[in-house]
């Protein structure tokens, strides 16, 4: 009786621990061969060691598997490259007889290595290995279970035609670095291609006549507009990379999803928004106060460099509530204790983001120099300063839907921007004109009549979504079609599921809803239930309301027929909002074990199941469970084509019919 106790609490403590076990890792592992040249016929060793930490021991693989602990394994993928030799050996492990197990076991403390000998059979094998391992702490009973793999195809030389006698030598790559240079220089791409992609985003966009109007006062010279312009860049480089990074490490992913959806920062942006967009049109003018004018007579060098600063932390500030969840992943990284991989993928992402802003702050002294500047420049701004009125919404839009305010519902957002968009193509006929603009001679210029046609064109674009129209170009601008009163397609409300044995409205059905009329769930353990009483697999989202991808992955790949069946027949959806604002009554708080905070509502609930089940933090986020909960296939993130998505979906079929 006291074994099966003991049993038991090893095994309830390893479930609860391995869910934070991308957080917490006490045994670090590295792989070796005893010669590298080898060649078909040669036999080698293979070396797994791990660098256990202080207060922790690793259990062994050479005693008896009933004992209890659980015994060291290593599987190999056997293929026709390589074949074992003999049995899996571990290296001086230490012995204990342990009153609790009634037995004796083998384990290791600081350093523990297996070694397993393979012969050859081919030249260049390819040997790779699943290691099953449980280490447990000497204080607090805590005992956490892994399973990493291993590749050693890098280790093997391509054989010469002469080879010379192989020198016994032991290379060593430290647990996941075997393509550490190839996979951080992909990561680093990666973060490189999400700081352009972030350029398109609706908070971003904006900042470009903001930063134009910046570099355009005072008329530089040449060569001192250059070097100011790369200060400017520089500084947007340093600011991402260190903010990041230091936000990672104090605060943790969570803050970047409170600068996104948090209604105080999003109130702030739109007001800033707005009055750049009034002073553009020519209300007023934003002038320095005359305590700082005098401040720059007296250190002007001083006063310029700092202004080039506070401007490229503006931008960075401003921008960062679209640009958080897509560098969310980065600092997930950062703060699960890596240092290298997001201060990498930091820096590329802002070089991205960085290029384009310095190419600007470098243009206006171009634009300055060309001939009668001044009455099309201020069109220009004027122009901008409409976009400014457009695009601010987006962010009183965001507060609007993730506190349920219903200030800005779907219509009334569209209304504002097919009247602002209305606008701008009478000004480009001449029909209106603003307090700065230079006198007209009634004619309309061929540019100017160009882009009255477009602009005429996108507000002809927009009309039909007040009557629910998809309006698929504008999916991450818009508010999502559930907001919208009046919607030919349906209020796409998702209450109760078709069959639902639950026989009640789904929980948060009131204020939360899913696409295109499909119908789910918005709590884990309904949906699990659900799943268990229908015979189908969960398909689980985590989304958010100011998620841009998410209404672009909704409006283009869920609207896809061939994935609306799919969702519809196949699965139980369950939406988990991570920046919902909702709380819940004080019985369902509950603390974080992963930063020791209180979860009160909807959004920190999911957000803290989705960085501690499933180390990510970014939305979209896609996952296919079982009725047990359990995941079934790789997790899968913002992805915009269709085929893979239904390829996605139909792996997790054949996987939950197995």
């Amino acid at each position: 009786m006291k074994k099966l106790m003991a049993m038991l609490m090893v095994a309830l403590l390893a479930m609860i621990n391995t869910a934070f076990a991308d957080i917490l890792d006490p045994a670090k592992w590295e792989v070796s061969v005893d010669n590298k040249e080898a060649k078909a016929g040669d036999e080698v060793t293979l070396s797994f060691t791990a660098k256990i930490d202080t207060d922790w021991y690793l259990y062994s693989s050479d005693f008896d598997p009933e004992l209890g602990p659980m015994v060291t394994v290593i599987n190999f993928n056997t293929n026709d490259s390589y074949k074992l030799v003999g049995d899996l050996v571990p290296v001086n492990p230490s012995k204990k007889y342990d009153d609790l197990w009634e037995g004796e076991y083998t384990y290791f403390k600081k350093t523990g290595e297996f070694q397993q000998k393979v012969k050859l059979l081919k030249d260049n094998p390819s040997i790779s290995a699943v290691v099953e391992y449980q280490v447990c702490s000497d204080e607090g009973g805590q005992c956490i279970t892994f399973d990493k793999e291993f590749d050693f195809n890098a280790f093997f030389k391509p054989v010469a035609k002469k080879a010379e006698k192989a020198k016994t030598e032991v290379s060593v790559i430290p647990e996941g670095q075997g393509d550490q240079s190839t996979s951080l220089w992909g990561f680093a791409v990666l973060a490189f291609l999400a700081g352009l992609a972030a350029l398109l985003t609706p908070c971003v966009f904006p900042m470009i006549p903001m930063t134009v109007s910046f570099f355009t006062k005072g008329g530089q010279d040449t060569s001192g507009g250059l070097q100011k312009a790369l200060i400017y860049g520089f500084s947007i480089i340093a600011i991402y990379t260190l903010a990041g990074t230091i936000v990672a490490a104090t605060m943790g992913p969570e803050f970047a999803n409170f600068l996104a959806t948090h209604w105080a920062p999003n109130l702030f942006f739109f007001i800033v928004f707005m009055i750049f967009a009034l002073s553009f049109l020519g209300l007023f003018e934003i002038v320095i106060p005359s305590a700082l004018v005098n401040k720059s007579v007296a250190n002007e060098e001083k006063e310029g460099l700092i202004g080039i600063f506070f401007m490229a932390f503006t931008l960075v500030l401003v921008s960062f509530s679209c640009t958080g969840p897509i560098v969310g992943t980065i600092l997930v990284e950062s703060a699960g204790g890596q240092i290298l991989k997001p201060v990498v993928g930091m820096f590329a992402f802002s070089l991205a983001f960085a290029v384009p802003f310095t190419i600007f702050a470098a243009s206006p002294k171009l634009l300055k120099s060309l001939p009668q500047s001044g009455g099309w420049l201020n069109n220009v701004k004027v122009v901008l300063g409409f976009l400014e009125l457009a695009l601010g919404l987006k962010f009183l839009s965001i507060a609007d839907q993730t506190y349920h305010w219903g200030l800005l519902d779907r219509e009334v957002y569209l209304a504002f921007w097919i009247v602002i968009f209305f606008m701008i193509g009478l000004y480009f006929l001449g029909k209106i004109s603003m307090p700065h603009d230079s006198p007209s001679d009634g004619k309309v210029s061929v540019p100017k009549m160009i882009m009255a046609i477009l602009t005429f064109t996108f507000v002809v674009y927009m009309i039909p979504g007040m009557w629910g129209a998809p309006l698929k170009a504008l999916a991450g601008y818009l508010p999502p079609r559930t907001t919208q009163d009046f919607n030919l397609e349906g209020s796409g409300n998702a209450a109760v599921v078709s069959g639902n044995v639950l026989d009640k409205p789904a929980k948060y059905s009131d204020f939360l809803h899913l696409p295109h009329g499909l119908q789910g769930y918005f709590d884990m353990d309904e949906a699990l239930e659900a799943s268990k009483a229908l015979g189908k697999p969960i398909f689980v989202d985590f989304t958010g309301h100011g998620c841009v991808n998410c209404r672009e992955m909704e409006e283009r790949v869920w609207s896809d027929p061939k994935v609306l069946d799919i969702l519809r027949e196949d699965y139980v959806i369950l939406a988990l909002y991570v920046d919902d604002k909702k709380e819940l009554p004080e019985a369902d708080w509950y603390t974080s074990e992963y930063d020791n905070k209180v979860k009160k509502t909807i959004g920190k609930q999911n957000a803290d199941l989705q960085i501690t089940k499933y180390n990510n933090n970014a939305q979209p986020f896609y996952l296919l469970l079982d009725s047990e909960g359990e995941l079934m296939i790789q997790p899968k993130a913002y992805d915009l084509n269709v085929n893979n998505f239904v390829e996605f979906l139909n792996k997790g079929i054949a996987a939950y019919n197995k």
